[in-house]
């Protein structure tokens, strides 16, 4: 089964399968973000800036501000979930949980992975 990934709203939110799954306005733990300093840094979602899927893993692009520096930017590859390649069931990570932002080059939206 194809797995369809949209940004929504200006991307306020990203749809999966033509489902509203995953929105902006949560906290993300990311052991270490490229945008400031501080580790883990405790990053505020603002808006997703590019959305891409591999095999059933959806991953996004999240800018934002670390609540405790303030620094505003945008995060590398971050997992937000992965879809059932039978079913299409999405199943969604858990934010609070610690992430590793990863650096990788992605069809969906080249220019995202231009440096800032």
């Amino acid at each position: 089964m194809v797995t369809s990934v949209h940004q929504l709203d200006d991307g306020a939110w990203v749809s999966v399968n033509d489902s509203r799954e995953v929105n902006v306005s949560d906290l993300w733990l990311l052991a270490r973000s490229g945008v400031c300093d501080c580790e883990p840094t405790d990053f505020l979602a603002e808006g997703f800036v590019a959305v891409s899927v591999d095999c059933g893993v959806v991953e996004g692009r999240i800018a934002g501000r670390c609540i405790a520096c303030g620094t505003s930017g945008v995060t590398d590859w971050l997992e937000l979930g992965r879809a059932d390649p039978e079913t299409g069931a999405f199943r969604r990570v858990v934010p609070d949980s610690a992430h590793v932002p990863e650096r990788r080059v992605r069809l969906a939206s080249p220019a995202a992975d231009r440096p800032e």
